[in-house]
């Protein structure tokens, strides 16, 4: 009896080891199923986008239990609609006018990071053709795209005194400005000035957002649901982008590079990294709030002050949208990912 008490003892006490030691593996990170998550680019794979392919590469979403899909934009391919949709589950989007006008219109998206402290969009104009940025109220013609026409452009008339009479459409091409140097055009930093250049040029950039064009950039919307029911996916996959972003600025870049080349065969290493160098160069990303608060940082104070410039650019009317609507704080100005930075000695 003595020996059947003991075995049974020792039975109990084994089950209850495996139990705890089956809880211990559910517990542990990465032990739980990844959960499925989609992620829609505004345009093709490129350096401007490598924190979130180097999350992939590096295994830093998979670390927080997530599998990220990447689904690019590009010329034939429009991912907006696919998150109010639930095609998707985040979006890459672009400044805060397209979220602004999300909650005009009733679509229930919200942004709840801004990975670009600063917008890369534009002028350039000549080297020598005109003084500095107010000079370019002078020139003849500014190539400006019709997205621009209906934002930045209404701000420029606005708030620097530009006119309608110098406008003509920009057709995504340079032979207007390589042809002609009085013309002035709008550009993304780090795409025309380079392609200008390798062509002979010698462009001079007047960056917008030094000029108080103050919206965020690349910044990253979900649905409203999300923060709602799923607040902890949101969570996850904002702060293991951020990381990303941080091993992309300042660790081994390699496999981004890869997995961006793989999903544009277009780009070349040195595409990617001119891209990144004018990014920092610029103090486009890791700046800032950024550099207290961490990337993605987002301000409420300055995206009213964002839409204030645009009511006064005649955008919006006063009080037309909802603030509470268009972007949450509530995943980002964490300074405690700051420790991915001083891990990496920056």
């Amino acid at each position: 009896m003595k020996l059947m008490k003991r075995w049974g003892q020792s039975l109990v006490q084994s089950i209850g080891l495996s139990v705890a030691m089956v809880s211990l593996v559910a517990l542990a990170p990465g032990a739980q199923a990844q959960e499925k998550v989609t992620f829609g680019t505004n345009w093709r794979a490129q350096g401007g986008h490598g924190g979130f392919y180097q999350a992939v590469a590096d295994g830093t979403y998979k670390r927080f239990g997530l599998d990220v899909e990447i689904v690019a934009g590009g010329p034939q391919v429009n991912n907006r609609p696919l998150l109010s949709a639930g095609k998707l589950d985040f979006l890459m989007a672009g400044n805060l006018l397209l979220s602004f006008d999300n909650v005009k219109n009733g679509i229930p998206t919200i942004v709840v990071a801004a990975f670009y402290q600063r917008d890369p969009q534009v002028l350039m104009a000549h080297e020598g053709s005109y003084k500095d940025f107010a000079d370019l109220k002078n020139a003849k013609t500014i190539l400006i795209s019709k997205d621009g026409q209906f934002s930045f452009w209404q701000w420029l008339k606005s708030e620097h005194g530009f006119k309608d009479e110098q406008l003509r459409p920009y057709a995504f091409n340079l032979a207007q400005f390589l042809q002609d140097k009085m013309i002035v055009q709008q550009g993304y930093a780090s795409s025309e000035p380079g392609n200008a250049r390798s062509q002979g040029a010698n462009p001079r950039v007047f960056l917008l957002a030094d000029q108080g064009w103050n919206t965020y950039s690349t910044t990253v919307e979900t649905r409203v649901d999300m923060v709602r029911n799923k607040p902890d996916t949101v969570r996850r996959f904002v702060e293991a982008s951020i990381v990303g972003w941080y091993n992309f600025l300042y660790g081994d870049r390699k496999g981004a590079m890869e997995l961006i080349k793989k999903a544009n065969p277009d780009i070349t290493d040195e595409k990617i990294n001119s891209e990144i160098e004018v990014f920092t160069r610029l103090n486009i990303i890791d700046s800032g709030d950024a550099l207290t608060k961490g990337i993605g940082a987002l301000d409420m104070g300055r995206v009213k002050a964002f839409y204030d410039k645009m009511v006064a650019a005649g955008l919006y009317k006063p009080g037309e949208i909802d603030l509470t609507k268009v972007a949450t704080d509530q995943f980002v100005n964490k300074p405690a990912v700051l420790e991915t930075k001083r891990r990496l000695g920056k």
